[in-house]
């Protein structure tokens, strides 16, 4: 464990040991304190000390999609190793569309996709790409999903539609993705040849069996856990529940400070990074 860093099984005990027999938590359980602990770290780590990991996942080729780790919260970026060891940022595209069923005029889910419309009215094509023999130029029946062909695409953004890529935009230049949280899963386009991709995502560290937390989150991770147990007790009077939530919200932005502390060195090198001995527009 790294030095600035404290585990949760270490607070929690201190927390018990600090409670007085007639303190207000004194009968909390251990159940409620680990609970109310991973709900703190779990609010501090959202706004204050996000915990950034980056990992290297294989491709379900069957499908271009890779599964989400089970602590994701949001993506930072994705990208592929080149052969130089680089990682190259893949660029997001949430227009990519890789449902296997489509809903007809009338809202009915069908998997024939004959009678399915897209935004225009038009019927849902295939997308053409080199991996397979797709049905390019009609509409997606059902003899091409059950094949599983690749996933198809509204025609109204890419092939048989007038401007089908015009505004596309950059940023694509090593493929694509969508993130799809429904199916828990970062999909990527069909034309894309990739076996593996790195994700750099924020992560839910109340998923972990014994967080670590940062020494300057310690103290406000405490009196979260106290205002939180005592909270919801009749038995505890208006004027302690109030002076709880007060010292929590204090304790909450004396750590925001320290976590996020700007010294003179950092703005100085922030100001002067830009500083070129070229030409200015």
């Amino acid at each position: 464990m790294a030095r600035n860093k404290v585990s949760l099984n270490q607070i929690i005990n201190d927390f018990v040991i600090t409670l007085a027999d007639d303190d207000y938590a004194g009968n909390a359980s251990d159940n409620q304190l680990r609970t109310h602990a991973l709900r703190g770290i779990r609010e501090f780590g959202f706004d204050m000390s996000k915990t950034i990991r980056s990992l290297k996942l294989t491709v379900d080729t069957a499908n271009n999609t890779v599964e989400l780790p089970d602590d994701f919260v949001d993506w930072s970026k994705v990208g592929v190793v080149g052969n130089d060891g680089i990682v190259y940022v893949l660029g997001e595209n949430k227009n990519l569309n890789f449902s296997q069923a489509y809903s007809n005029a009338s809202g009915t889910k069908v998997g024939n996709a004959a009678s399915a419309i897209d935004s225009d009215g038009d019927g849902v094509f295939d997308r053409i790409d080199s991996k397979s023999a797709t049905n390019s130029g009609s509409p997606a029946t059902s003899n091409d999903i059950a094949n599983g062909f690749d996933s198809a695409i509204f025609r109204n953004y890419y092939y048989g539609a007038q401007n089908a890529i015009y505004g596309h935009g950059g940023g694509h230049l090593y493929g694509e993705f969508r993130v799809n949280l429904d199916q828990n899963r970062i999909e990527l386009g069909s034309n894309d040849d990739i076996s593996e991709v790195v994700i750099e995502y924020v992560a839910d560290e109340a998923r972990s069996k014994n967080p670590d937390v940062h020494v300057y989150l310690e103290e406000a991770l405490r009196s979260y856990m106290y205002y939180k147990i005592i909270e919801r007790k009749a038995s505890v009077p208006a004027n302690e529940k109030a002076r709880a939530r007060q010292e929590y919200y204090n304790e909450r932005r004396k750590a925001n400070a320290r976590i996020k502390s700007f010294t003179k060195e950092e703005a100085l090198k922030t100001i002067r990074k830009n500083y070129r001995q070229s030409p200015k527009f």
